[in-house]
């Protein structure tokens, strides 16, 4: 089918009809990724005829056979399915009481509030009870907002560059050199706990039996030329000769075996990266969790404050007050609304997805796929479509705001690597995840004393939280037998919040 002219105009008209606020600032986005080099005036130079190119060809011909639902749902699909802990518990128990005083709270049921509540419920004695607090309900945040995929963290290429980025500008008391060494030590911690991460996962889920889908075939992501395919040799050789193999060079003809795009360049790829619904995951963690006698759950209750009484804390809620020795906060880009000094230092960018039945026929599901500028996605009868790394305002953390323009342009993005598709969109949504400048998670100590923090996961909130939960509980339980993946040198909430006080790790020469 041929567009007209008119339809054309038409289709240009409506993107611009539709446009937000949010979509200039992603717009600043695109360009500072696909042109960092370039001055803001050279930037909008190559942008503008980009764009027009966009709306009047790119877009209307790969929406001849896209339909967006009139009354689209802004309900992420992965929260439409049914919860078991939905209200929980006040649907039952509409007079329950949150307890006065618990030996720990932690706040925030997504991936990993979920995780510290399992493994607490493993290891803690009946004696020391642990009460988890959601705003929501259990994963509908940022963790029930997501592509659907249990990673193995950020590759070591990638963890080492933005440190040693970030190191060239808070650490100008080090020679090059030094930050260089300094830069490799990190990426090779965060990477070994990365990795661990996926294998604790992988075998909680298979030993519990949790129906959350999980399949674990690895994730591609394509490159658009051999400039980007030279750049993924150098990504590569720098992991395997720090020892790390998971990220890997695959073929285009493997590309399109294990994924069905049509692509002629190599691309990455992550072995042991998995498919997952992660609301079901999130579920099944606390439905194990709850079973026992020493962990309770309250979702809907919204806590306003973590007031510091010297020997403990008082958690203020909107269903009363809570007394506790230690507090973990699995708040993610929340933090630094409910933590000042957060504020600026992990802060919410947002990502976001489109759900429809259809899509390109040659898509292989259950296996994570991404392009250069979009990731793609089939679980069941359903395709997924999503992009967007955009820093968003801390009052707009949390709001549901997809931009119109970027879904219409992540069909167009799937129809240059699939060919021609029929797609009916039923739900589309936004996510806040939250960032540090360094974009390393912090996870320890936020007070000197017995607050913690697990975040600023930068959008690889599932390669860190299962085992982040892990070493938090057995340091608030005293339990030294197991390995620690998260050493307070590398991984302290001081390193961002006061650079020049924090104790850095040690360097030889």
């Amino acid at each position: 089918m041929n567009l007209t002219i008119l339809s054309r105009v038409k289709t240009c008209g409506r993107l611009l009809v539709d446009l937000r606020r949010h979509d200039f600032r992603a717009a600043r986005t695109f360009m500072d990724m696909n042109w960092p080099d370039d001055s803001l005036l050279i930037k909008y130079l190559k942008f503008i005829p980009w764009t027009l190119r966009q709306m009047l060809v790119v877009i209307p011909d790969a929406l001849i056979t896209v339909d967006i639902d009139r009354n689209i749902s802004h309900i992420p699909s992965w929260l439409c399915a049914t919860n078991p802990l939905k209200n929980y518990p006040w649907c039952d128990h509409r007079d329950q009481k949150i307890p006065e005083t618990v030996d720990t709270v932690v706040i925030g049921a997504g991936m990993t509030g979920a995780a510290c509540a399992y493994h607490w419920s493993k290891k803690a004695s009946a004696g020391r009870k642990m009460v988890l607090l959601e705003m929501d309900d259990a994963a509908s945040g940022s963790s029930g907002r997501n592509e659907g995929l249990i990673v193995m963290g950020r590759y070591y290429y990638m963890m080492y560059k933005n440190m040693l980025n970030n190191l060239t500008n808070i650490r100008a008391d080090l020679t090059n050199t030094q930050r260089d060494k300094l830069a490799h030590k990190f990426a090779s911690v965060y990477v070994s706990a990365a990795y661990h991460n996926g294998e604790l996962v992988s075998e909680t889920i298979k030993k519990e039996n949790i129906d959350c889908g999980y399949e674990r075939n690895g994730w591609v992501q394509a490159k658009d030329n051999e400039k980007e395919e030279q750049f993924l040799d150098e990504t590569v050789e720098m992991g395997n000769k720090a020892g790390f193999l998971d990220w890997r060079r695959i073929e285009a003809e493997d590309v399109r075996k294990l994924t069905g795009m049509k692509t002629e360049h190599a691309a990455g790829f992550s072995v042991g990266a998995a498919s997952c619904h992660p609301a079901k995951y999130v579920w099944g963690l606390l439905q194990i969790a709850i079973k026992a006698d020493n962990v309770d759950f309250y979702s809907n209750t919204k806590v306003t404050e973590v007031q510091d009484c010297g020997a403990h804390y008082i958690v203020h809620t909107n269903r009363g007050l809570i007394r506790t020795n230690n507090v973990v906060n699995a708040t993610e880009a929340y933090s630094c609304l409910l933590h000042k000094q957060f504020k600026g230092k992990l802060f919410a960018v947002q990502t976001q997805a489109a759900t429809g039945e259809g899509g390109p026929v040659d898509i292989v599901p259950n296996r994570g796929i991404s392009g250069t500028r979009a990731f793609f996605g089939k679980h069941g009868s359903a395709v997924i479509i999503g992009s967007d790394a955009t820093r968003i305002p801390d009052k707009e953390i949390g709001r549901i705001q997809p931009s119109r323009f970027l879904t219409k342009y992540l069909c167009a993005e799937m129809k240059r690597l699939y060919g021609k598709f029929s797609y009916h969109i039923k739900n589309e949504w936004s996510g806040s995840v939250g960032f540090t400048a360094d974009e390393y998670p912090v996870v320890g100590v936020i007070d000197g004393k017995k607050q913690y923090i697990i975040g600023g996961m930068c959008g690889s909130g599932s390669g860190v939280s299962f085992n982040a939960a892990r070493c938090i509980c057995n340091r608030i339980l005293n339990i030294c037998n197991e390995q620690d993946d998260y050493p307070e040198e590398f991984f302290s909430p001081t390193r961002i919040l006061d650079p020049d006080n924090h104790k850095w790790p040690t360097l030889k020469e």
